[in-house]
């Protein structure tokens, strides 16, 4: 039996039959089964072609409307409303809970046991237009990236006990206490195209090249993820995605004021058609 033969009837009978805890550099691109370390089978999307392989598809974070404000759908930061008694909102960067499917990452929020349960050192993220099917992503992303440093070995593992370090809490700190900033590699895309997704004034408070976690702002409001750049200043609400449950006004939600200009305020905040309308996919290795 030739060696391609072999090695595809190997990839069909482990999508079958065997369901290991992640994405291994053996597998082609695509959909599989992987089972928890209690024994948990879910099915997740497998990266093949960043940096060798073996990325595990763990979340998205996905816009589904800016007319609600911590509406239903806004999973990533509270769908409770803008409530300063609920300063955690729903909790989902530091629970347990899952929802989505792989299939749906660019169409809704997404989330799976990987999340929690998968002990990686590395992550990429890819910035998918909205409602691309799963097997064209890679190549309608707008940017996709990743760290090669092996940070989250420093952090517990993964984002969940990452950010039980850093709470993406309202009122946790102030500006100044932000998380780490991970330089990151391109695989597609660059700093320059990364700060022209953002609006001008956005980009004199910011340094491209970086995933930076737990960003709060001047009104003390905690954001999990600042994909693609290392904030300077503190006004992250128009850069940065998630958070917890409480905002100033206008600004809750999983993209919280991307689009700061149409409501009449300052001008020069809102991100581009292309960031705004773009689900952000979070992968482990």
């Amino acid at each position: 039996m030739g060696e391609p033969i072999a090695s595809l009837m190997l990839c069909v009978l482990e999508r079958l039959f065997f369901s290991p805890q992640r994405c291994y550099t053996t597998y082609f691109y695509g959909l599989y089964y992987l089972t928890t370390a209690n024994g948990m089978v879910y099915q997740t999307f497998c990266d093949m072609t960043t940096d060798g392989g073996g990325w595990t598809l763990v979340a998205s974070v996905h816009e589904n409307s800016f007319l609600g404000r911590c509406t239903v759908g806004d999973r990533w930061s509270s769908q409770q409303g803008n409530n300063p008694n609920l300063p955690d909102g729903d909790g989902n960067w530091s629970n347990r809970n899952t929802f989505g499917t792989p299939e749906g990452a660019t169409s809704d929020d997404y989330k799976n046991p990987g999340y929690y349960d998968i002990s990686a050192q590395d992550m990429s993220v890819w910035h998918v237009p909205n409602n691309f099917p799963l097997e064209h992503w890679n190549l309608a992303a707008i940017l996709r990236y990743h760290t090669e440093n092996r940070f989250l070995s420093l952090y517990g593992g993964n984002l969940i006990q990452l950010f039980k370090q850093f709470p993406v809490r309202y009122n946790v700190g102030s500006c100044s206490d932000r998380g780490p900033a991970i330089p990151i590699v391109y695989d597609f895309g660059d700093e320059e195209s990364t700060s022209q997704f953002y609006g001008p004034r956005s980009r004199a408070e910011f340094v491209p090249g970086f995933i930076t976690f737990r960003a709060i702002n001047n009104e003390r409001g905690a954001m999990a993820l600042c994909s693609g750049v290392k904030p300077t200043g503190c006004n992250n609400e128009h850069y940065c995605i998630g958070g917890g449950g409480y905002f100033y006004v206008n600004q809750c939600g999983d993209f919280p004021s991307f689009d700061y200009d149409s409501l009449g305020g300052d001008q020069g905040w809102t991100v581009s058609k292309e960031m705004s309308e773009a689900a952000v996919l979070l992968f482990y290795r």
